[in-house]
């Protein structure tokens, strides 16, 4: 029987290009938060990194009202400074291109504009198990550290390490 306090610690492959686009994304969207996909696969205990898609911040006064139930979320008072949100449109358009690629979504990023790049509350309550969720602190403007992070079975956050490599996912 499998144990369900077993949790499969996993590697993220990402190629170093991809560290960069994201940063650059971060950095460009600062002060607000940035946002993003990962696809790729999923094989065992590694996730691989294969195309990094950015999208814009749709946060706006009607994703407030549909997360103000959410733990941790600041409801109205909630701006791209401080939350994000990919449109629905966005998520199924990138789930039709990749299931023609035969990829998977494997991760969300966003960034964290003058934060650590920590898990908040909201981020841990919409979480997906499997996902990957990427988080870049950007410090005044300047992309400062980057950190991997997935759910444990108790909908908890636990670091996720990264593999940095030139032509990661490439084919």
């Amino acid at each position: 029987m499998a144990n369900p306090d077993h949790f499969p610690h996993y590697l993220l492959k990402l190629d170093a290009d991809y560290v960069q686009v994201m940063e650059t994304h971060a950095e460009s969207t600062y002060p607000e938060e940035c946002c993003g996909l990962l696809l790729g696969h999923i094989k065992g205990e590694v996730k691989t990194v294969v195309e990094v898609i950015p999208t814009e911040n749709a946060w706006d006064n009607q994703a407030a009202q549909a997360f103000a139930g959410v733990n941790g979320s600041r409801g109205h008072s909630g701006t791209k400074r401080n939350q994000f949100t990919i449109a629905p449109e966005v998520m199924l358009q990138v789930q039709k291109l990749s299931r023609d690629r035969k990829l998977d979504i494997i991760g969300i990023y966003h960034s964290h504009p003058d934060h650590a790049a920590v898990p908040s509350e909201f981020d841990r309550a919409i979480a997906w198990q499997r996902y990957s969720y990427i988080i870049i602190s950007v410090q005044q403007g300047m992309a400062s550290d980057l950190r991997s992070w997935t759910l444990d079975p108790h909908h908890q956050f636990q670091p996720e390490e990264i593999l940095t490599t030139k032509e990661a996912g490439k084919p």
